[in-house]
């Protein structure tokens, strides 16, 4: 598959950006279990050009890991193309234009999914930040804003006038934010529209092997995007490629593994953030990481208050002590 001159394997995994998750220290980790792409968290094109700091550091990007994309978003279009001219001067693969984001501060703002009530004004923010970068130019975005306006079919074709490489479709409304089940129908009718031409990459609710290869036979979309089931669970694109290639299931990893997995994110995390900032960073995974284990309250509720990176670790000896013959089934979100 290719974006531009960007060259990647036949069906792809992409990780999919996810604000305070797809910082370096996950993605390092995603690479190595197998990622073909993956993105920076979002990157707030207003904050980027007022040289904001935390945002700054969103556009970093280490050379193991790619190739990356750098995600935007905004609602104002100057701004916007401003913002992609300094993430293109940062060295990434692609610029990506967040309008998918069903955040209640960012879309009822007109940013992100917001510009799904917008088309106009999406359409030709997208020219100009195509017109503005000499990289490939791709979009993130949903069906609609709700049951009742899935525009998502007629849209893409005007976004793919607009130059953009490839287009990222999340499997459900605005409205529905995370809810109920990802709807592939329509992502399925944009990738069969003999019109479009351009890779077509369809997300939500690939939670496992079998329906990774499921959609990509009933839809035939040209790569994959994973978001949520990533966390507690990197190794869910080495999964997802033994499973295409075999037909055979991986055996889940043992607690042991788990361990290992989630000390190398740790000290991932503590090198980029800091001692304590990392740790805070990295509560979200140490819970989901270790969920399914039994009798495993009083551990979890020590691990996540742990406040130095020597008494994590010391927390983390004891799970694999205790469960090393176990596997953790980490249920998708």
């Amino acid at each position: 598959m290719k974006i531009g001159n960007l060259e990647l394997r036949k069906n792809p995994l992409l990780l999919a950006p996810m604000e305070d998750v797809t910082d370096p220290s996950f993605r390092l980790l995603c690479k190595k279990y197998g990622a073909d792409l993956m993105y920076t968290e979002f990157v707030s094109a207003d904050a980027l050009i007022r040289s904001i700091e935390k945002t700054e550091r969103k556009l970093k990007i280490f050379d193991q890991e790619r190739p990356v994309g750098i995600q935007l978003y905004g609602k104002d279009i100057d701004a916007m193309v401003e913002a992609a001219k300094i993430a293109e001067q940062a060295g990434p693969e692609l610029i990506d234009i967040n309008y998918g984001c069903p955040v209640k501060k960012i879309a009822t703002k007109g940013a992100g999914s917001g510009m799904l009530r917008d088309i106009p004004k999406m359409i030709e923010m997208t020219s100009k930040i195509v017109e503005a970068v000499k990289l490939p130019v791709t979009v993130k975005t949903r069906l609609g804003w709700d049951e009742d306006s899935k525009i998502i079919v007629d849209v893409a074709e005007k976004l793919q006038d607009t130059g953009i490489k490839a287009l990222a479709i999340h499997g459900r409304t605005r409205a529905q934010m995370y809810n109920g089940e990802a709807d592939w129908t329509l992502i399925g009718e944009v990738k069969n529209n003999p019109r479009m031409h351009i890779p077509i990459i369809g997300n939500g609710d690939i939670t496992g092997p079998q329906k990774a290869k499921l959609y990509l036979d009933r839809y035939g979309v040209d790569a994959l995007m994973i978001g949520r089931p990533t966390i507690g669970r990197p190794w869910i694109f080495r999964e997802i490629k033994h499973y295409l290639e075999t037909g055979e299931l991986l055996e889940l990893p043992k607690i042991p593994e788990h361990v290992d997995m989630i000390r190398e994110h740790l000290n991932n995390s503590i090198e980029w953030l800091g001692e304590r900032r990392g740790i805070l960073h990295m509560r979200r995974h140490l819970a989901i990481t270790f969920k399914g284990l039994r009798n495993f309250r009083d551990l979890k509720i020590k691990m996540l208050r742990a406040n130095t990176a020597e008494e994590v670790h010391a927390c983390l000896d004891e799970i694999k002590e205790t469960y090393a013959d176990c596997t953790s089934i980490v249920e998708s979100l």
